[in-house]
């Protein structure tokens, strides 16, 4: 074995105090998710979007929010492990970063980053963003958004994502819910021989097609499932 590579969802996060923003009714914050989440709600209502990850990425940035044991699991097998591991996210926090990991995919974008929508040039933001903001690469103000991929959009770094799935030897899905496409498919594109693994608090309506389950808090399986793999006990 010398190919990881792992998905990983909003479950890994669970435990690390980030709030969904989501209720029951599939509102964010009292809003229509496409209110928030799309490029015809940003063109309508720019200000809501622009202050609904201006929140996001305050609290990220909190003392209430920071990387749990998962994360940390994770960034010490890319560490430890004698071969490649490489990390596919639909997270757009930066708590895998925290945790020590560097070889990193976000597909759906990152909260503290900004990108020119002339130029479409990403720039690391931690601050307010709004159309007041400037941007490096144009100097004027109006061109920023969040660099997140929304309703509509297509998600980053497919070419890389497919070519990284076709030649792993384990492939591995942290905290997802099975739903979300394309990320839902991922476990069909590894080899024939590929190892797969499911890491949940509970079975998902892809469960079937994974080979092993670790099933229970994100912080406990991912940390047993990382030292079954540092100690060759994953057969």
């Amino acid at each position: 074995m010398k190919n990881i590579v792992i998905l990983t969802g909003a479950g890994i996060s669970a435990e690390s105090g980030i709030r969904t923003f989501r209720d029951q009714n599939g509102l964010w914050e009292n809003h229509d998710i496409y209110e928030v989440a799309s490029p015809e709600g940003f063109h309508s209502k720019p200000d809501l979007v622009f202050e609904f990850y201006n929140q996001r990425r305050t609290q990220l940035l909190s003392s209430e929010v920071r990387e749990n044991l998962a994360h940390h699991a994770l960034g010490r097998l890319e560490k430890e492990f004698d071969g490649d591991v490489h990390l596919i996210t639909q997270n757009v926090d930066d708590l895998h970063e925290r945790g020590g990991s560097t070889n990193i995919l976000h597909m759906h974008g990152e909260l503290l980053k900004a990108k020119c929508q002339r130029t479409q040039k990403s720039y690391e933001w931690t601050g307010i963003l709004n159309d007041q903001s400037i941007c490096d690469c144009c100097q004027s103000k109006g061109n920023l958004r969040p660099d997140i991929v929304w309703f509509g959009e297509n998600v980053y770094h497919m070419d890389k994502i497919q070519n990284l799935l076709f030649k792993c030897d384990l492939f591995i899905s942290v905290g997802t819910s099975g739903q979300v496409y394309p990320a839902a498919q991922f476990v069909s594109w590894i080899p024939n021989n590929a190892l797969s693994i499911e890491v949940n608090l509970e079975k998902t309506q892809i469960s079937n097609l994974f080979d092993k389950h670790y099933l229970g808090e994100a912080t406990k399986a991912v940390s047993n499932l990382v030292n079954d793999i540092l100690n060759g006990e994953l057969q």
